[in-house]
């Protein structure tokens, strides 16, 4: 993990820093482009060329930014989605790993 990204998250909850984890490593997992990790705007993003997925931890719950998201939507009832189009997870939620998966891999192209 970029020693930014580590040292932004560990301020967070455990169940949090657990939650975005488990999100970073399914950002991986989902596309085999070489990813850049880093904090743009102070906010853990992972960029394949111009395009990217953000990950925005709360303390109770993380927003997902992904430009992909929005055509996932009816796949993701029980999920709110934000104005701008961010899928919100609060950690007492289970994750909808793998919608997130196909989302992660069709932004990151």
């Amino acid at each position: 993990m970029n020693e930014q990204v580590q040292i932004y998250i560990e301020k967070y909850p455990a169940a949090v820093v657990e939650m975005f984890k488990t999100l970073r490593q399914s950002i991986y997992d989902s596309t085999d482009v070489d990813l850049v990790e880093t904090l743009w705007a102070k906010l853990p993003s992972y960029y394949a060329g111009e395009s990217f997925v953000r990950l925005i931890p709360f303390k109770d719950h993380i927003n997902i930014e992904a430009s992909a998201a929005i055509k996932h939507k009816e796949e993701l009832e029980g999920y709110k989605i934000t104005p701008k189009g961010m899928v919100q997870v609060y950690v007492k939620q289970e994750l909808p790993s793998e919608v997130l998966k196909q989302i992660f891999s069709e932004t990151l192209i």
